[in-house]
């Protein structure tokens, strides 16, 4: 099938895309629709054996579910939205362990032996179990006396996830804005920022005298409602409509935020973001999410 009049005015799009070094056959996702009972209006291939667009009548949650049970364990990720307003103007993402592989606070545990205390938290904090803040107001009183160097040391061993940099690089060029927001810390949050080639960052602040954290962070500390919070005002200040939003996140002070955004994915998240989550990414990269907004392969920006 190739794209037609017809899917323009589909209601949803289903856009299919396999994990990087595995093949999508145009019969399983067509088989996972038709699974599902859901009507089929018109396919095309958004990079051939990679993305497929799949044009759908506005399908319910249960036959969604259904369609992601009918590919039988296939290393493939769906994306269903509104095809009307798919293309988005605001990205807005989470840094550690999504556009980022690390998370920073851990990393740094293991420059200091502390990782087995620092990691539980961590673990807690995102998949909900405690509070947040306090979980990282602990944390951050177990690296008093860390010096910056340390700190620089470690940031340059960080590594983007795949499909990253692409991702927000061709958000831009296409003119969108792009801003990379963190529970954690400035010092991480700028470079990253800067290397993956972000507008702007939100972080929390590290407290430093002398060269070294005191265990302190500068007030006021950035919660877990504050990711959603800055979400609404890039997308205000812009006068941007609420669909035109995307955010991608992977912890449970992400929730927020991608309930807030027009489509709000989880990427490799743990359980109750993924459970909540509008879009989940388990096994493709992020680029999936320029293919959920309808890029070919072709337009995509590498830098």
């Amino acid at each position: 099938m190739s794209k037609s009049a017809g899917s323009q005015a589909a209601h949803f799009v289903a856009t299919f895309v396999a994990a990087p070094g595995a093949a999508l056959e145009e019969p399983l996702a067509v088989g996972a629709v038709e699974a599902a009972g859901v009507r089929l209006l018109d396919a095309s291939w958004l990079e051939r054996g990679v993305a497929l667009d799949i044009f759908i009548e506005t399908p319910s949650h249960a036959a969604l579910k259904a369609m992601e049970a009918a590919l039988c364990g296939a290393p493939v990720d769906i994306i269903a939205q509104p095809a009307a307003t798919r293309r988005k103007s605001l990205l807005v993402a989470d840094m550690d362990a999504t556009m980022i592989a690390e998370e920073c606070l851990d990393e740094l545990a293991c420059v200091i032996g502390k990782q087995e205390a620092v990691s539980a938290l961590t673990a807690q904090a995102m998949r909900g179990e405690i509070d947040f803040e306090q979980a990282l107001v602990t944390r951050v009183a177990m690296f008093e006396g860390v010096t910056v160097e340390a700190i620089e040391e470690l940031i340059g061993r960080l590594s983007p996830s795949p499909g990253a940099k692409t991702l927000v690089a061709t958000m831009s060029a296409a003119g969108g804005h792009t801003a990379l927001v963190s529970g954690g810390f400035t010092l991480f949050a700028e470079a990253v920022a800067r290397r993956l080639g972000f507008d702007e960052f939100f972080a929390n602040s590290l407290e430093i005298e002398h060269g070294r954290l005191t265990g302190r962070i500068t007030p006021p500390i950035r919660g877990k409602q504050a990711k959603g919070e800055i979400l609404t005002r890039l997308r205000d200040a812009r006068g941007l409509a609420p669909t035109t939003t995307l955010a991608v996140g992977d912890g449970a002070n992400d929730l927020d935020m991608l309930a807030r955004a027009g489509l709000g994915a989880a990427w490799r998240a743990k359980p109750q973001v993924a459970a909540m989550a509008k879009a989940r990414i388990d096994h493709a990269d992020l680029t999936a999410l320029l293919y959920a907004q309808g890029f070919r392969r072709e337009e995509f920006v590498e830098n």
